[in-house]
């Protein structure tokens, strides 16, 4: 196996980028530190190579067996489990996170990468149909017609700066489009590059060992924009995935839809995730609700994409609630942020609350002590219904660890909030027997509103599984009909192709007679395993 040695160079394919020109340095976020080395943005040359390198890669790699990706994924998984105390060191340097947090991220990300391996060992996520031929059918014949999932072509995944494992260079956007037969080029986020590097060295050489065409993955580093905006409109890449802001989201959106073909940009952006607190439950529960809100929203610093910061409480009933949160609130100290940049725009945004007037300080964090030289003070904000719905910025995510209360009066008041609300990735109700009563016209109008329902719960954590979506209604992604998470995210990067009366010999193993690779197929309508006689 080879070492792990960081050069601070982009991965072209099987080959780095040269050492020259404008770099971004990481900056260690407890300390203000810049860490070496640089990692030295990629010129048009190396974009252009990428690009050309993963469109010489699709066709092979395209019509790779299922069991052949499987086989690559399950190696890179264990790859990156090899070395997964080099990775930690350098991302805790690079993140300031938790190094049992990152540890744990480590897992998710390689259970990702074997999840995925088992869906295409398993098949039927091609969703292979065939509808057999009907020579003497009347009025007329009916042609042999067959159908299945085909890969997109190269995708570019951008990293996320919350995530440095499992929304990065390894996570699952990178995993979903690879399990596709898509060739990736990944843009690091300079938040945390050396990680991004030492991950994306270990997928390079595992390429390499699998036989596989070196485009099949590259790594680009960027000092600005300009890397990305090149590489997101060059006319071989088919499609786009990013976790970030919306500002980002919304610039790479219109990037895609402008190119003379325009392609799909599956963009994570926005989310407040709203949460809803019924009489009952809080009369019965108000100190736990409160316990476990404080932890949800505070968690990771309140960096979480699926932090709840807008909580609907019942007027007049939540006196324990309150005192218990804000106490808990109160014994917290500065915590620390992932970048200076990201710390700097919590800061000012939470500021900007306060100056406004509308929302009510209700608690922050003892500010006394030593902090990491990144770090943002918890805050606790509260609001009347009647000024939250005429103030549709207090609905803006704020990233970072505050949460805004807004007091309700009568429960039927929620539905017609609900329908209000934009779009977010999770919604969770906290309810008794008794308030589910009066919950369904509530769940409802949330269906259309985010991508994952909670009942008695908190959203921050997402597991990877089947049934998993992270997703929802723009702002929180630009479509609302796919995931990030779980293992419908491979469905993003495919398209259906049909094929009419075409040659057995010809026709993609999924769809052939004898159905050699045992699949789940549907047949004139009949899920079937079996051969075509």
């Amino acid at each position: 196996m080879q070492t792990l040695e960081l050069q601070g160079q982009s991965l072209i394919g099987d080959s780095t980028s040269s050492v020259e020109g404008e770099y971004i340095q990481a900056v260690n976020p407890a300390t203000g530190e810049k860490l070496e080395p640089r990692f030295y943005s990629a010129s048009a040359d190396d974009v252009e190579r990428a690009a050309q390198l993963a469109q010489a890669a699709f066709f092979p790699f395209a019509n790779t067996t299922g069991h052949a990706r499987a086989k690559f994924l399950r190696a890179v998984a264990d790859r990156i489990a090899q070395n997964t105390d080099v990775l930690v060191e350098r991302a805790h340097l690079e993140t300031g996170l938790p190094l049992p947090r990152l540890q744990g991220e480590v897992g998710r990300t390689t259970g990702q990468l074997r999840l995925f391996a088992e869906v295409l060992e398993e098949g039927s996520w091609l969703d292979a149909r065939i509808d057999l031929a009907i020579p003497d059918r009347k009025p007329l014949p009916r042609s042999d017609i067959r159908s299945m999932l085909r890969p997109l072509g190269p995708v570019v995944v951008f990293g996320a700066s919350n995530f440095p494992f499992a929304f990065s260079v390894a996570g699952g956007d990178t995993a979903s489009a690879l399990a596709g037969g898509n060739p990736v080029i990944v843009k690091a986020h300079p938040a945390h590059p050396g990680t991004s590097e030492l991950v994306g060295r270990l997928i390079q050489q595992v390429v390499a060992e699998s036989g596989l065409p070196p485009g099949a993955f590259s790594l680009l580093f960027d000092a600005g924009i300009a890397v990305a905006q090149s590489i997101v409109k060059h006319p071989v890449v088919q499609a786009v995935a990013f976790t970030g802001s919306t500002t980002a989201g919304k610039a790479l959106m219109k990037l895609c839809a402008e190119r003379p073909t325009p392609i799909p940009c599956y963009a994570e952006m926005g989310s407040t995730n709203p949460l809803f607190i019924l009489p009952n439950a809080m009369q019965e529960r108000a100190a736990t609700i409160a316990n476990g809100l404080k932890g949800s929203f505070t968690l990771g610093s309140g960096q979480f994409c699926t932090k709840p910061g807008l909580v609907f409480v019942p007027q007049g009933e939540d006196e324990q609630f309150v005192g218990v949160l804000r106490s808990g609130v109160d014994e917290l100290g500065r915590m620390g942020m992932l970048t200076p940049g990201i710390a700097d725009k919590y800061t000012a945004a939470v500021e900007e609350r306060k100056a406004q007037g509308s929302a009510e300080l209700l608690a922050d964090a003892n500010a006394d002590g030593q902090s990491p030289c990144a770090s943002g003070q918890p805050a606790v904000f509260a609001v009347p219904l009647k000024e939250f719905l005429a103030e549709k910025e207090l609905e803006e995510e704020i990233f970072g660890p505050t949460t805004l209360l807004v007091h309700y009066g009568a429960v039927k008041d929620l539905t017609s909030v609900a329908e209000r609300l934009h779009g977010h990735l999770t919604a969770t109700i906290h309810a008794t027997d008794k308030d589910l009563e009066r919950a369904g016209d509530l769940l409802k109008a949330l269906e259309s509103k985010v991508g994952r329902i909670l009942f008695n719960g908190y959203p921050t954590g997402v597991e990877v599984c089947h049934a998993m979506v992270h997703g929802g209604p723009f702002p929180a992604t630009s479509d609302s009909r796919t995931t990030s998470v779980g293992t419908r995210a491979i469905l993003r990067f495919c398209r259906p192709v049909c094929y009419q009366d075409t040659p057995d010999s010809l026709l993609p193993p999924a769809l052939q007679q004898a159905n050699p690779l045992n699949i789940m197929r549907l047949v004139n309508g009949e899920l079937r395993r079996d051969a075509i006689r």
